[in-house]
């Protein structure tokens, strides 16, 4: 635990039994807005009875509420001339196709050189939002997030309306997120729902896991694009979005993608930097009106494994 980490833990009595957890800690951490705390909510930073939450939970009697609150920074956003390559851009938002090896927003040990660095350089719109104070103060205009190792698409709202009517889509899950991935093994059944509930491994704090008893509901459903000698090519929609979903879910039915030394083999068959996985596609409604889709090409590095694995690229991906 860092240092300056507060823990606030409260028991749950009548009076406080049916209040939605979000806004019971509202009046609880007087130092931190509802929003913030929806923030620590949704980074796993708040347990009750030991499991982590929806914002929306209601609490009952008897529960021990345990809300981890990191020291309120409030670092200097420094704009990067970092190059970007925008997929799309109007006055509401902006699709960004994420290199892999980029952090997407600062955080210790990572405070220059992330997305928003970037961002803050290429769109005035998101420097004028961090600038105004509105939203998540090291994260403005993030309505997602991508691991660092994970490459493609990424949304990202202009001001503070749009951002939360794109977290609304991805609340009621009718953002579709469609990946690429390649896994160890040759899968089987090639199509299927990989339904497990994912939270912190109680034995390894930083990593997740499928859990047998707590944890947050979540289904992944994949399909096969083709095999490739003793790998398997898939097309993967997360249906939840818990944290490293995709990644835990096949490592949990023993098919780990290719290049996790976290939740997959420590060494790899392949000469890979890392994990082979890439958000490939998203579709959504955009707060102009229009449903759109929006697609990101393989990388060169995933497309270089692919080409020496088969000799050319599967059609549904050229």
């Amino acid at each position: 635990m860092p240092e300056d980490e507060r823990i606030v833990e409260r028991e749950i009595d009548e009076t406080a039994a049916g209040q939605r957890v979000d806004k019971f800690l509202a009046t609880q951490i007087a130092d931190r807005s509802r929003s913030q705390i929806q923030d620590l909510i949704d980074e796993g930073l708040v347990t009750v009875l030991g499991t982590t939450v929806k914002p929306s939970y209601r609490l009952s009697a008897g529960d021990i509420v345990v809300a981890r609150v990191p020291p309120e920074e409030e670092p200097e956003l420094v704009a990067e001339p970092i190059p970007l390559d925008i997929v799309y851009e109007d006055g509401d938002l902006a699709v960004v196709n994420k290199p892999a090896g980029m952090v997407v927003h600062p955080a210790p040990g990572h405070e220059t050189g992330t997305l928003v660095n970037a961002l803050l350089a290429h769109i005035a719109e998101i420097a004028e939002l961090a600038a105004s104070g509105k939203g998540p103060a090291r994260r403005p205009g993030i309505v997602h997030r991508l691991d660092k190792g994970t490459s493609g698409l990424i949304l990202v709202a202009k001001h503070e309306e749009a951002r939360r009517f794109l977290q609304r889509q991805f609340k009621r899950r009718e953002v579709e997120k469609t990946y690429v991935a390649l896994l160890e093994g040759q899968l089987h059944p090639p199509q299927g729902v990989i339904d497990a509930p994912v939270g912190r491994d109680p034995r390894h704090r930083q990593r997740m896991a499928v859990l047998s008893r707590g944890g947050r509901a979540a289904q992944t459903v994949y399909y096969l694009i083709e095999y490739l000698g003793d790998y398997s090519l898939v097309s993967v929609q997360p249906i939840t979005g818990r944290t490293h979903q995709i990644r835990v879910h096949f490592a949990a039915i023993e098919y780990p993608v290719v290049g996790d030394r976290v939740y997959g083999y420590r060494r790899q068959r392949l000469d890979v930097d890392r994990q082979f996985l890439h958000a490939w596609k998203l579709a959504l409604t955009l707060p102009s009106g229009p449903e759109r889709e929006f697609a990101a090409p393989l990388p060169a590095d995933l497309r270089q494994i692919l080409l020496e694995l088969a000799g050319q690229i599967p059609k549904e991906l050229q």
